[in-house]
């Protein structure tokens, strides 16, 4: 088996994949623009090839790339990139390479334009906030006249929470107007008072469902990176809950096969009508990649498994040769350089010594959302892991 993994160096961290890849036999080759000596060893080691171009958004560089692999190793099998910024540049390849594993173009549109996705919520019978793909200013003022204050504007098709504003008022309409770049399609969304939760996990060729979890955002990633603070989420028990039982009938709607997949909900904070009672499931956005933020190795630490051994045998096998059980919440604390903590590195490391089970530096081109510095905490239950974030974060008042 052949697999291309566009760029394997970023995140470092997803050399996992292509090493789990490598030691079941598959011949992983690598296309990105990093120079080679710039990858980490793990990178390098569990490539068979790298090829290196000069930008990654140049298709005529990558389109060569695949011919070189194909002269030199024969049919390729699978591409990947678990990256939603590459996932239409997957799909232009496989249509063009004629590969019959993963999305193609035409399919792709559900799973990128907000609009689309809203269609799929539908028909697997989870309501969505009222929306508005507009087009001039006069109908966004027609949206607010019709919905309130405040609204959300994002990029139809967008990546993460980039140019997604919450505008409260006429004056901050005008001012998103101005500054609008009007090539760029933008929807707007009513105002939901709610929290996220995902439903991340991996699926075999039928859209069965092979490990799953889900996490709970204690911060809205909006005004984490519009404002610039804490990150901090944690994992929560899946098994018997509702989100699982949701989430599975999101994943057959949206017919995901052979896929790790990260969907996001609102959980409603209060009543809301037309969307439901406090406590309700609200859909909001579905990515058809790994998620990111570390939580592949969350998933880990929660089961005592590795997402990325099933992933491969996924691929391989379209099996999973475990029994995967939930066993912890794992909890993420952020935090952003610049604030003042009350509890210091060594503090923390002492107080959960036996329950620390991470300490990362966030590339500076993550940390807007995901902040700069790391721990990730390891407990039994719900109120003890947000017990241990609220240490990590608590602020020096001084």
């Amino acid at each position: 088996m052949n697999l291309v993994f566009i760029s394997p160096n970023f995140p470092t961290y997803y050399w996992n994949f292509c090493k789990s890849l490598r030691e079941r036999g598959v011949t992983v080759l690598g296309i990105g623009d990093a120079p080679y000596d710039d990858l980490v060893s793990e990178t390098r080691e569990s490539l068979v090839e790298y090829y290196r171009v000069n930008n990654l958004q140049n298709y005529d560089e990558v389109y060569r790339a695949m011919g070189f692999f194909i002269g030199k190793y024969g049919r390729i099998d699978y591409i990947e990139s678990q990256n939603e910024f590459w996932l239409e540049l997957e799909a232009k390849l496989r249509e063009d390479f004629n590969i019959h594993h993963g999305v193609r173009p035409k399919e792709l549109e559900v799973m990128k334009y907000k609009s689309k996705m809203k269609e799929i919520y539908k028909k697997a019978n989870v309501p969505t906030a009222r929306y508005k793909v507009f087009k001039n200013d006069e109908e966004l003022y027609e949206f607010c006249k019709e919905v309130g204050f405040p609204i959300v504007v994002k990029p139809d098709n967008g990546v993460g929470a980039t140019s997604t504003y919450k505008l409260k008022n006429k004056k901050q309409v005008s001012e998103f107007l101005t500054s609008w770049d009007r090539a760029v399609s933008f929807i707007a969304e009513e105002f939901v008072n709610g929290h996220v939760e995902t439903f991340d996990g991996i699926t075999d060729s039928k859209a069965n469902i092979l490990i799953c979890t889900s996490h709970v955002m204690m911060q809205s990633i909006m005004d984490i990176v519009n404002e610039g603070g804490d990150t901090s989420f944690y994992g929560q028990i899946v098994e018997g809950s509702d989100i699982k039982e949701v989430g599975t009938r999101v994943v057959k709607a949206f017919d995901a096969r052979q896929k790790f997949f990260h969907f996001e909900f609102f959980r409603l904070d209060k009543d809301k009508e037309g969307l439901g009672k406090k406590g309700d499931l609200v859909g909001l956005e579905v990515n058809m990649r790994a998620p990111g933020a570390y939580i592949p190795d969350m998933m880990n630490y929660s089961y005592n498994a590795n997402v990325y051994d099933i992933f491969a045998d996924m691929l391989i096998y379209d099996h999973c040769f475990i029994e995967p059980k939930q066993q912890y919440c794992i909890g993420y604390a952020g935090r952003r350089n610049g604030l003042k903590y009350k509890h210091h590195s060594q503090q923390i490391r002492m107080k959960y010594k036996n329950q620390l089970i991470s300490y990362e530096i966030v590339p500076e081109a993550l940390s807007a959302a995901m902040a700069n510095q790391v721990y990730l905490l390891r407990a039994k239950n719900e109120q003890e892991i947000k017990r241990m974030i609220r240490y990590v974060l608590e602020k020096d008042k001084e």
